[in-house]
């Protein structure tokens, strides 16, 4: 019987909110109905000379009036305002989720900090603007400026993103409205002082001791005042459509004054959840979807880490809440979802951490040394003992992610004052350090022929060999092309791994499992993408075929696996599935 995940503050939080916002008096909710409000379940909010529709059990609430309310989208609500670094402070550390809320803003000198080049910027004397024809905004959100009232607005997306569009759309301006000037191309706060947060080590780096993780980045006065504390790592939410918490705080050059205070930043990125959980935003039970999902959001979390200075070598964490084990589907989506997630961050040059509780962690351990999944280089497990160590057992065995790879969460939703300064956080302790993929495993995987190399052997095809086995963990030394008896040592166990002949010499064999080592999407003719390119990798290792490595699963692509499936005794019908990159991983 597995441990139950303690719960955490987003479930037991959710009585005390609703009634907090139940609580607040009608003075307090600048809420002017129209006369068709009653009529259509809407109200009209104003504020500052704009005007939007919103459900009218929507509470509005004025942030000046109440500034220690916590600006929060896991539920329905409309701040007018700034949120306030007090008020942030009581946001319950454990907060996962989003669904439609709205921030409508000042578009003063704290406001403008918010546009970035994602935002969209309604035209002169307009209250709406266009949604764009491309991308790039952060998922979850969606953010447009009015200068022709003075105001920024934020609505949190849910489940579906018109339903965030339409109380945009619904917006109309007053006589009251003050128009400002906004520069036509804002840089924003993501982007600003660069050149200062590029000088920011990777990220926890190396420490022993505690941290903590709130909801929201406190300001730099908090963490000064924290400095008081036996804390000296803390957890910031960087990207994610799931993540809960308003952002006011965090900026590169927020990044940059934290840890030149010695502080070290643990990157979370909290985005799709587990197709068996009941959050809004799921990863796909298609294994094939999953695994192109795993690549989108590492591609986001590596965006996100960039603009704020964390450099390549920096542990990015998917916060992955607890799930059920016992859903087998359920499990090899996220399984495949989290391995995708660790192989693109791999390719960026970050370390892959995975954050869920101690029960879920199980999952990834079951799959340590199979080969089927990429692993990730960190682990962060939620466990509510109260013990700062990084015991895992009986989930995950000691002698996995044994070398300052791990952080234990040890217990949450705990308010805490040191230099008179509450916050509300969980508890971590960490045992981290800067991994064997600090820096970025940057040798390239693709040659025309992968032929054996041994003991002596130097160059291009040794570096390729080193890396794909340091993301599989068995090699801990240094990618720089010479095949000594670190290299020797990480072949042989792995072949011992995947019951090849020990020889410690990488041949036609042991290349087929290295390169085709990862998830086992569905691959066909017309598919695209990372996964192709393994697949054509293996197959000239695995045939000595010539064929192209450009990720398109063409005409020749589809020959050369159709003579694979025929070599190996199966359906030679041209479709990689399970069976045929089975045989591929155990280096047929």
């Amino acid at each position: 019987m597995r441990l139950p995940r303690p719960p955490r503050a987003h479930l037991r939080a959710a009585t005390t909110v609703l009634t907090a916002l139940a609580a607040l008096s009608t003075a307090a909710l600048a809420t002017a109905a129209a006369p068709a409000g009653a009529a259509d379940g809407a109200k009209d909010v104003s504020y500052r000379g704009y005007h939007v529709r919103v459900p009218s059990s929507w509470p509005v609430i004025e942030l000046a009036a109440h500034p220690d309310t916590c600006v929060r989208f896991d539920r329905h609500a409309v701040y007018l305002g700034h949120a306030t670094d007090a008020g942030q402070a009581t946001c319950p550390a454990g907060l996962v989720g989003r669904t439609e809320a709205l921030v409508i803003e000042p578009l003063d000198a704290t406001g403008r900090k918010s546009v970035d080049r994602s935002t969209r910027i309604a035209p002169k004397g307009a209250a709406r603007a266009a949604a764009p024809r491309t991308g790039g905004a952060p998922s979850g959100r969606i953010r447009q400026a009015v200068p022709a009232a003075g105001v920024l607005v934020t609505a949190s997306v849910g489940a579906d993103d018109a339903a965030a569009q339409t109380i945009l759309d619904s917006a109309d301006l007053d006589a009251g409205a003050e128009a400002v000037t906004l520069s036509a191309a804002p840089a924003g706060r993501a982007e600003a002082m660069s050149a200062s947060a590029s000088a920011v080590a990777a990220q926890p780096g190396t420490y022993t001791g505690l941290g903590f993780d709130p909801c929201a980045a406190p300001s730099n006065a908090q963490m000064s005042a924290w400095s008081a504390s036996p804390f000296r790592a803390i957890g910031v939410y960087i990207s994610g459509i799931s993540a809960a918490c308003d952002q006011p705080n965090l900026t590169a050059p927020w990044i940059q004054t934290q840890t030149s205070a010695g502080w070290h930043i643990i990157p979370i990125h909290v985005g799709l959840q587990a197709p068996c959980n009941t959050f809004s935003h799921k990863v796909s039970s298609t294994l094939a979807t999953a695994a192109s999902q795993g690549h989108s959001e590492a591609q986001e979390a590596v965006a996100a880490a960039a603009a704020l200075g964390l450099p390549q070598g920096s542990v990015l964490y998917d916060d992955m809440e607890a799930y059920d084990q016992t859903n087998t589907a359920c499990s090899n989506a996220v399984m495949t979802f989290l391995s995708a997630w660790t192989e693109e961050l791999h390719s960026s040059g970050y370390l892959s951490g995975v954050y869920t509780s101690a029960t879920s962690m199980a999952d990834l351990a079951g799959e340590y040394t199979t080969g089927t999944y990429t692993m990730p280089d960190h682990i962060w497990f939620a466990r509510w003992n109260g013990k700062a160590d990084n015991d895992a057992t009986p989930y995950v065995p000691d002698e996995y992610w044994a070398d300052h790879q791990r952080i234990h969460q040890l217990s949450g939703d705990t308010d805490e004052t040191w230099g008179g300064v509450t916050i509300n956080i969980d508890r971590d302790y960490l045992d981290v350090g800067v991994g064997p993929f600090a820096g970025s495993c940057t040798a390239s995987l693709d040659f025309s022929a992968y032929g054996s190399i041994s003991a002596g052997s130097s160059g291009g095809l040794v570096s390729a060999a080193q890396c794909l086995l340091m993301r599989q963990g068995y090699f801990t030394g240094t990618v720089d092309g010479a095949f000594g008896s670190g290299t020797t040592s990480a072949v042989q166990s792995f072949q011992s791994a995947k019951s090849l002949p020990v020889t410690g010499t990488v041949d036609s064999h042991t290349w087929t499992a290295l390169l085709s080592a990862g998830t086992r999407p569905t691959l066909q003719s017309g598919s695209t993408g990372t996964d192709v390119k393994r697949l054509q990798r293996a197959l000239i290792a695995a045939r000595g075929q010539t064929l192209s490595i450009d990720g398109d699963f063409g005409p020749a692509t589809t020959t050369a696996v159709k003579a694979y499936q025929t070599a190996q005794g199966l359906t030679s019908d041209g479709i990689v599935g399970n069976l045929t990159w089975s045989a591929l991983q155990a280096g047929k």
